[in-house]
């Protein structure tokens, strides 16, 4: 099995995989997907340099993006009455870098298989990282045992219960080695800023401008800056 990449110094394209379970997958919990499409240097390579300086377009990343399912033929559920067409099936799926798993239907438990291709792919990636109850399939994968987490609010204290050998914490999003947790939906637009700062986020760097540029949240990760109930 290959050993997971530097994600600053790949040597080669990143291949970031967005793994959709047999269920239908929130869509705004891989929404997040895109802020990677948005600092690839295939998508910033035609911006004029009053957007984008030469030397922003050189700290650019290659990506190579995966939509991965079982079977890799029947097209994925999201919710929204859309679908997504697969690139690859668990089978003939490459080593993937850098995994993004969002929330199924709540009664949907992943099956054996699938918990198979989560632990062999957390295996060989650089990061994993979880979008609300995302966290599910990779707690029933035994991936979370003995690590840091955190999921939607207002399930913590199920959650602290039923699996007492994870450390439950209450933020937005936290990450314990290379597997990243969230709280609700929306917290993914946070922690996809926070994952990305920690790998590539020099001061006045590419990160730094995309983040800007897109406005993309980066809210406080313990939840001070919200009254909310849950």
């Amino acid at each position: 099995m290959s050993s997971p990449i530097d994600l600053r110094n790949p040597g080669r394209p990143i291949h970031v995989g967005v793994v959709l379970l047999n269920s239908t997958t929130e869509l705004l919990d891989i929404a997040p997907v895109g802020f990677f499409s948005s600092i690839s240097s295939s998508f910033l390579k035609d911006f004029p340099p009053e957007m984008c300086p030469d030397e922003m377009k050189a700290q650019a990343p290659d990506f190579v993006f995966h939509w991965v399912t079982e079977t890799g033929e029947v097209p994925a559920s999201l919710t929204g009455n859309m679908s997504v067409k697969p690139t690859d099936s668990f089978n003939t799926c490459p080593q993937l870098d850098i995994i993004l798993l969002g929330a199924t239907r709540i009664t949907y438990h992943a099956s054996e298989t699938e918990l198979a291709f989560l632990r062999k792919a957390y295996e060989s990636c650089s990061g994993l990282l979880c979008v609300c109850g995302g966290f599910e399939p990779v707690l029933s994968a035994g991936l979370l045992e003995g690590k840091t987490a955190t999921a939607p609010r207002l399930l913590l204290p199920m959650v602290r219960e039923k699996a007492p050998g994870t450390n439950w914490v209450e933020k937005r999003y936290v990450s314990d080695g290379k597997i990243w947790t969230t709280g609700v939906l929306l917290n993914g637009l946070d922690m996809v800023i926070a994952f990305a700062m920690s790998v590539w986020g020099d001061q006045g760097g590419l990160i730094e401008m995309a983040a800007s540029f897109g406005h993309w949240p980066q809210r406080d990760v313990d939840y001070k800056d919200y009254d909310g109930v849950f």
